[in-house]
């Protein structure tokens, strides 16, 4: 399952304008009709999450244990350690229980691009 986390403030620094604004966000309302994807929006007003560190992905496989990734300014690091990926799996769940549902996160990226 992927799970894609898009701050609610992505509209207010789109420097690009409404058609910028419409190339970011337009495909993802396509990935969410995939039933392996969910898209949530994250809300400034919901307050500190777990994850305002930056961005990072948990990966998981079907024969091995899972890791987490996160790039940085000059690299990026694969994390292995199975507490450290714990600590990761356990933000990236933060984040989704601060997170609008799914629908109402699909209804917010509609709304921003003008459509119903």
């Amino acid at each position: 399952m992927r799970i894609a986390l898009v701050h609610r403030d992505l509209h207010a620094v789109t420097r690009g304008g409404i058609g910028t604004l419409y190339r970011a966000l337009a495909p993802r309302l396509a990935e969410a009709t995939l039933p392996t994807v969910t898209i949530q929006v994250v809300q400034p007003e919901s307050g500190p999450h777990a994850a305002m560190g930056g961005s990072f992905f948990i990966l998981d496989f079907a024969e091995a244990r899972p890791i987490a990734y996160t790039e940085l300014l000059d690299g990026a690091i694969y994390v292995q350690d199975p507490d450290q990926v714990s600590s990761y799996t356990m933000a990236a769940k933060n984040v989704q229980e601060t997170a609008l549902q799914p629908d109402d996160s699909l209804a917010f990226i509609r709304s921003l691009l003008g459509e119903t």
